[in-house]
């Protein structure tokens, strides 16, 4: 597919790398829907692009309320004039280990409903509504060919402290094959990105010492920026023969 061709939701918007997605796209030519629950970082992204060859469009959007999507995708159809790709990028982290002993006083604790709930009802439940309801919105109205890439992680092959986080991303990933075999009658192709460390405001608020040792784990030498994800988002969207997998940009880096 064509950059200049796309009519585009990009979740997960306002900041980071779909900020940095929607801002590339629009330089290309296309139109960007641009969801997130901060508005007025919508707001600035909307006016960062003004005069580009494409346009933002923004809408606020909470990926975890089922009737918040639907009515975003109607939004955003009629908002391009079509709809023709998903970019699946809005997550949150609520890390813990599932299981904790306090090395002071001995007193267990363990990863909390709210944490799990949380963690999954965005990066799960609220990615795959809107990969239904947009592809559904497709076939509704005929559109071929179609994409849709899925944000996932290198996490997804297990991380201490990530239960949720985890287990979200291992399922977008393995969802990008299963929707990929799903929607070829449709002609919309599925697959996914799974970065390593980036440098976003959500790796930003780690733990210093943390963060650090992540960082000297990378082979490359140094944490991702959001222009390395974007060249892989930018495969996948272009390259019309790639679909069902996942690319990993992580630097070298394992967890």
């Amino acid at each position: 597919m064509q950059l200049s061709s796309l009519k585009i939701i990009v979740t997960g918007a306002a900041q980071g790398m779909g900020a940095h997605f929607a801002r590339r796209l629009a330089e290309a030519g296309a139109q960007v829907a641009a969801g997130d629950v901060k508005e007025a970082e919508l707001a600035a992204l909307a006016e960062s692009a003004q005069g580009l060859p494409g346009k933002i469009h923004t809408h606020k959007l909470d990926v975890s309320n089922e009737a918040e999507v639907g009515g975003f995708v109607d939004w955003a159809y009629g908002a391009m004039g079509g709809l023709n790709g998903v970019i699946n990028n809005a997550g949150i982290l609520r890390d813990g280990l599932l299981v904790k002993k306090d090395r002071a006083t001995g007193a267990i604790t363990k990863l909390t409903k709210d944490q799990w709930d949380a963690v999954i009802g965005v990066n799960l439940t609220g990615a795959t509504f809107m990969v239904r309801d947009a592809v559904a919105k497709m076939a509704e109205h005929e559109q071929k060919p179609g994409i849709v890439v899925n944000m996932s992680s290198v996490a997804r092959h297990g991380n201490r402290g990530q239960s949720n986080y985890t287990s979200a991303k291992a399922a977008l990933a393995a969802n990008s094959v299963t929707w990929a075999r799903e929607f070829a009658p449709f002609g919309v192709r599925v697959c996914a990105v799974a970065p390593g460390m980036v440098e976003t405001p959500m790796t930003q608020g780690m733990n210093q010492k943390a963060r650090d040792a992540l960082v000297t784990a990378i082979p490359v030498g140094r944490i991702g920026l959001p222009e390395d994800l974007w060249l892989a988002v930018k495969f996948c969207i272009e390259c019309d023969y790639f679909n069902g997998r996942v690319i990993d940009v992580d630097g070298g880096m394992s967890m």
